[in-house]
């Protein structure tokens, strides 16, 4: 059975259709150069994303040490070369 027969078959009324262009907002910044299809709030939003990126990445290095240099030694999981 369809969307339309249940719905009528139910007594409700039909379904609303979707409007166009209220999905998604549109990008009405200007563009970098005009021969590039990138905007000002691509690249803003581009380097926002690329910057947590590299925090997050920092982030993981720096625990990815410990663990080797410290944690592991000290529970025992394995010794260090130059200790």
């Amino acid at each position: 059975m369809g969307e339309a027969k249940r719905r009528a078959d139910q007594g409700l009324p039909p379904r609303d259709k979707p409007r166009a262009g209220k999905s998604r907002p549109v990008d009405d910044s200007p563009r970098i150069a005009p021969w590039l299809p990138l905007t000002r709030n691509q690249a803003n939003r581009f380097v926002a994303v690329t910057t947590k990126g590299a925090w997050i990445g920092i982030g993981g290095l720096a625990l990815f040490w410990i663990t080797v240099r410290f944690i592991g030694p000290a529970a025992g999981w394995w010794t260090l070369a130059d200790g």
